[in-house]
Order: C-alpha cells, then sequence, then structure tokens
C-alpha cells in the first residue's frame, strides 16, 4: 500500500503540493483555534501582566474578539506565506512579499486602515463591547468588535457593520462621572423671589431625599428674560446612568414642596 502511495506522488508530483498546501491551511487554522480557546478559556484576564489593569468584563470581551481575529488573520497569512515558498527560492519569496506589500497598500488601503485601525483598538479604550456609543451620526450598543469590523445595534432593532477605518470620532454614552437630569419649572413671576429661597432650602435636602442625586443643583435662567412669567431651570447632577430614573423622583418632589409653599407651576 505504501509503495501504491508512493509511485502514485512520483507519478503525479504536484499531488505533493497540493498536499502540502493542505496540510500548511490545516495547521493554521488548527493553530488559530487552539488559541483562540486557550484565550476563551482564560476566564481571569487580570493575571496576565499586560492586562494587569484590566477589570471591566466589556474590555475583556472586546479584547478576546480583537485578539482572536488578529491570531486567526496571522495563522493563515504564515499559511500563505508557506505556500508561496513551495514554489519560489528565499530570495524570490522576499521580493514578491514586499512586492506585494507594496501593491496591497497602495490599492487596498481601505481594507489595509481597518485592519491597522483594529489593531490599534488593542491598546486603546475608546469602547468596548456591551457600550452604548454614537459613531459616524449613528447611535447604539457595540455587539461585537474584530479587526476589520464593529457590529452595532441600533436602538429600533438595526444591526450596523461599521469598517473600522471609518471610525474617527466615537460618542461613548456609557463613560462619565455623572449624568444630566436638569429639569425646568416655570411659575408666576410674582412669585420669583419666593420659590428661588424655596428652590435653594430644597436643594440641600434633596441630596438626602434623593439616594442618586451627586450634589445640589444650581438655579439658573436660560433666556434671563422677566415677563409674567419665569422660567428656572435646575442644573442636576445624578449618579451616572441614573439621569431618566431619578427625573421622576425629583419631579414629583419638586411638585410637592412647590405646593405646600403655594407656589403655583405654569404649564
Amino acid at each position: 500500500m505504501i509503495d501504491q502511495v508512493r509511485n502514485f506522488l512520483l507519478r503525479y508530483p504536484w499531488m505533493v503540493n497540493l498536499i502540502r498546501i493542505g496540510v500548511f491551511f490545516i495547521l493554521a487554522w488548527a493553530l488559530s483555534r487552539v488559541i483562540i480557546w486557550a484565550i476563551r478559556r482564560t476566564s481571569k484576564m487580570e493575571r496576565a501582566k499586560v492586562l494587569a489593569k484590566i477589570s471591566r468584563p466589556e474590555r475583556r470581551e472586546t479584547l478576546r474578539s480583537l485578539i482572536t481575529s488578529l491570531v486567526s488573520f496571522i495563522a493563515f497569512l504564515g499559511a500563505g506565506i508557506a505556500t508561496l515558498a513551495l514554489f519560489v527560492d528565499i530570495d524570490t519569496l522576499v521580493w514578491m512579499v514586499g512586492l506585494f506589500s507594496a501593491a496591497f497598500g497602495l490599492g487596498a488601503r481601505p481594507l489595509l486602515s481597518d485592519y491597522l485601525t483594529g489593531i490599534g483598538f488593542i491598546f486603546e479604550d475608546t469602547f468596548a463591547v456591551g457600550e452604548k456609543v454614537e459613531i459616524l451620526g449613528m447611535e447604539g450598543v457595540v455587539e461585537k468588535i474584530n479587526l476589520r469590523n464593529t457590529w452595532m445595534r441600533s436602538p429600533t432593532g438595526e444591526l450596523y457593520f461599521i469598517p473600522n477605518g471609518e471610525i474617527r470620532m466615537v460618542r461613548n454614552f456609557s463613560r462619565g462621572k455623572f449624568s444630566a437630569a436638569s429639569v425646568t419649572v416655570r411659575i408666576q413671576a410674582a412669585e420669583l423671589s419666593h420659590a428661588l429661597g424655596v428652590l435653594d432650602e430644597l436643594a440641600a435636602d434633596a441630596v438626602d431625599l434623593l439616594p442618586n442625586l451627586l450634589e445640589p443643583w444650581q438655579v439658573i435662567s436660560k433666556e434671563g428674560v422677566i415677563g409674567q412669567q419665569a422660567e428656572l431651570t435646575l442644573l442636576v447632577k445624578a449618579r451616572f446612568g441614573k439621569a431618566a430614573e431619578m427625573r421622576p423622583r425629583l419631579l414629583a418632589l419638586l411638585q410637592e414642596r412647590l405646593s405646600d409653599a403655594e407656589i403655583e407651576l405654569v404649564d
């Protein structure tokens, strides 16, 4: 049986190269799968020195996605170079790789930009999987990031595939020290002085009454005009991500205290 196989390969030498090419790409696939499996099995990436300061689950998931994508790219690139080495000598191979790199850089500049930006995401912490962001004027939640694309789910359910090279500016809604929960009240101009006193006094008490309120609010008038009515804006800082939850309680508290002070709110 072995002799028959040897004779067949001697008769058809191109089959040897075909088998070698298959072995190269199978090894590349197996290597990438093993490394990806090892990365996914590592549940505590903080143990690695390079990732010692990374504690957020979103950041860890983003790095896993980017690193697995990079490993696959390198493995199959190596298989491709090994395949070329079967047909050309080393000097020619180096020349071909250099020529191909130059042609690839010129002809596939957008694709190259996507991959380079994706590699940059490994070292930067601009946004992560699970965070709400605005990219290219579109808002959504990041579902996946790899070397070439970012998957973002819009509030209405659509899935955007955004090339990484197109990402120039990111508005991240998931990070910050506080969230704005400002509200506006309108009162009769004759009650302005009385209302300011009530609101200033309530500002100090509200920190204890509303757990998500970070500090006493400031009362301003955006338009700065007094007519029959006056419009006051309360600049309120809530704990990050808690503004929508706190605003109804804040409105209820304002309604109660102004009503007790016999200050009528104007619609």
